[in-house]
């Protein structure tokens, strides 16, 4: 972007539109928490009505996770080539057309299927959302922005779970995906009256009418026209990134440890996530208990991703990584034990929920800083899509272990492993980074 544009938006004021722009950003990404967990919220429910096995209900939990990993890696891409804005409208529609299609579905393929169409919007809008959120903040309020943007996910898994249980309880396990798919439809003319292109698209692509659309931005923002597109050596030069350009070099090894970072974090994270609510009900609690602590989880996650972005300035973002993996080892450890015990298994799901989105809001603070700019977005999007993979895997791994007859607090202890392995995999990135002078602070953009 042209450096004068840039600057003033990086030290100017944010205006109305700038906070709209990052608003609508942030409630979109509270859709998305309570779409990607409305499987979990459903599961005992769905389990009970077609009497399925473990296995099966691990496909249905993985089904739009695996979405998730295509959207991220396959379809996030075609925001640079037609808008951040038009490729965000199309995901919007295929969630909310992949919710409400698997409200009419009447068994596990059809559902497993419209759930990986669901995913695949969702993974396909993540990429576009945030881009637009750190580009339209300025530095004074980018880390607060993003952090807030992140924090979308827990809030609406949040409210959506409250809502889910008083669905549940009143029109069945359907209504919850049909709830979902016209709250993210009713988003679609919200986005096309409110949430503007980025900026670093109309000057990196030039589409028709470039030129009048970046001037109307700009006085939106009230910021001064330019009188011609800026040149173009800066986005000539992030157009060159592409995934072999995070193997070059240095860059090779970092982009390997963090993808396995990012990888045994999601398996331990979409675990949690996916199978508290259902392992509680199988532990002797209520199908509305189970809720309950589902959404316990996602209202300690708002708590811990906004601590941990408190925190990591003072203490510094690999020491508190460090702290996060093993004390949320612990504390499932500690869930497994108590998981028959409705108190302090809820408490238990309040600190997990925190610490393991902890866990989440560091490796995404991380994994900007490891990449030159013009690398950056695919570095970050092959990391997010990478963990995507093992998100998929966590809940085939459990509803088999399930079906193998392991009594469900024990997986808890299983899926504790990856959190004590990511440390090694932190640890050399903290010296690879350090290495090479590389800062580590959260809302690195």
């Amino acid at each position: 972007m042209q450096p004068e544009i840039r600057e003033t938006i990086n030290r100017g004021t944010m205006c109305p539109a700038q906070v709209m722009a990052i608003a609508i950003c942030i409630v979109l990404n509270m859709l998305d928490g309570f779409d990607v967990l409305a499987m979990a919220f459903t599961a005992s429910h769905i389990s009970t009505d077609w009497h399925l096995t473990g296995k099966e209900v691990g496909v249905l939990l993985s089904a739009g996770l695996f979405g998730m990993a295509a959207g991220s890696l396959f379809l996030a891409p075609w925001a640079d080539r037609i808008g951040r804005r038009p490729l965000i409208l199309i995901c919007l529609g295929t969630i909310s057309a992949g919710m409400l299609c698997s409200a009419l579905a009447q068994n596990v393929p059809q559902l497993a299927a419209l759930r990986a169409v669901t995913g695949l919007g969702i993974g396909g809008m993540l990429a576009s959302i945030n881009v637009i959120t750190g580009e339209y903040a300025s530095d004074k309020w980018r880390s607060t922005a993003i952090v807030l943007q992140a924090t979308g996910y827990p809030v609406g898994a949040t409210i959506g779970g409250a809502i889910a249980g008083i669905l549940l309880a009143h029109y069945g396990w359907r209504s919850v995906f049909v709830f979902g798919g016209l709250v993210t439809l009713a988003m679609v003319p919200v986005v096309l009256a409110r949430l503007p292109e980025s900026l670093d698209f109309l000057i990196a692509r030039r589409p028709e009418g470039a030129l009048d659309k970046l001037n109307r931005l700009l006085a939106r923002m009230g910021r001064p026209s330019v009188a011609a597109l800026p040149a173009l050596e800066a986005t000539q030069a992030r157009e060159a990134g592409d995934v072999r350009s995070l193997f070059r070099g240095s860059l090779a090894m970092q982009t390997l440890m963090i993808w396995m970072s990012f990888f045994l974090v999601m398996f331990t994270f979409y675990f949690v996530l996916s199978w508290t609510p259902k392992l509680l009900v199988a532990a002797g609690m209520s199908a509305q208990q189970g809720i309950t602590g589902g959404v316990l989880l996602n209202v300690g996650g708002i708590v811990g991703g906004t601590a941990f972005a408190f925190l990591s300035a003072r203490i510094g973002l690999r020491p508190l990584l460090w702290s996060c993996f093993v004390l949320t080892a612990l504390m499932m450890i500690a869930f497994g034990l108590y998981a028959r015990t409705l108190a302090p298994a809820l408490a238990l799901a309040v600190l997990i929920g925190a610490g393991i989105f902890g866990c989440m809001v560091g490796l995404y603070a991380y994994a900007p800083i490891l990449y030159p700019a013009q690398t950056r977005t695919t570095g970050m999007g092959w990391s997010i899509g990478m963990g995507r993979f093992g998100a998929v895997l966590a809940p085939l791994v459990a509803g088999s272990l399930l079906d193998a007859g392991w009594p469900s607090a024990h997986l808890y202890y299983v899926f504790a492993i990856p959190l004590l392995v990511a440390i090694a995999s932190v640890g050399l990135l903290g010296r690879l980074t350090a290495a090479v002078g590389q800062p580590v602070r959260v809302g690195a953009h």
